[in-house]
């Protein structure tokens, strides 16, 4: 892992994030772990890839886009944290009980997985969480994702109980798994 650079994104890598994203979203699972299509992100203006690169670029304190560069400078592997704010609500309309971290966009190129790579990405997005303050991290999970849901359960993740309806899937579920500060 040491030929490997684990690092917040910069506001002018803007193209690099827009390419990452649509290789995820051409991933066979895609479509049980992205709430969105590679047509519709593709479809989006540079103008909205500025934005978002920006809104979770290095010093952001509300989100952090986290990035594995490899040893040629490719980037292969990214995912990102968003911080909820007690009494506010989630993207899902709950409402948020305490500080936490949540765990989005989590993707490493099919050519790098099982090596390690996400476990370091995930411990980097775990440092960043804590150090804003997080009292857990918690992420969402399709309840048909099983690679997904073993990886988590591997890094120390839990299933919370708490599910999530997919109303563009009726019949779908989401599983929410976390981790409470101090239990990594």
């Amino acid at each position: 892992m040491s030929s490997y650079v684990i690092r917040s994104v910069r506001a002018d890598e803007w193209p690099a994030v827009k390419e990452l994203r649509l290789a995820a979203l051409k991933d066979p699972v895609a479509h049980l772990a992205f709430l969105e299509t590679y047509d519709e992100a593709a479809a989006k203006p540079d103008s909205f890839w500025k934005e978002r690169t920006a809104s979770g670029a290095e010093g952001a304190t509300g989100v952090q886009q986290i990035i594995a560069e490899g040893p040629d400078g490719r980037w292969v592997g990214t995912l990102t944290v968003l911080v909820e704010e007690p009494g506010t609500t989630d993207w899902a309309g709950f409402p948020v009980e305490r500080k936490q971290g949540h765990l989005v966009g989590v993707f490493v190129r099919p050519e790098e997985r099982g090596n390690g790579l996400t476990e370091v990405l995930f411990d980097a997005a775990l440092e960043w969480a804590w150090a804003q303050g997080a009292e857990r991290v918690r992420l969402i999970v399709h309840e048909e994702n099983g690679r997904a849901q073993r990886f988590y359960r591997k890094v120390g993740f839990v299933p919370s109980g708490v599910t999530v309806p997919l109303a563009a899937r009726p019949g779908e579920l989401e599983l929410e798994f976390v981790l409470e500060r101090g239990s990594d």
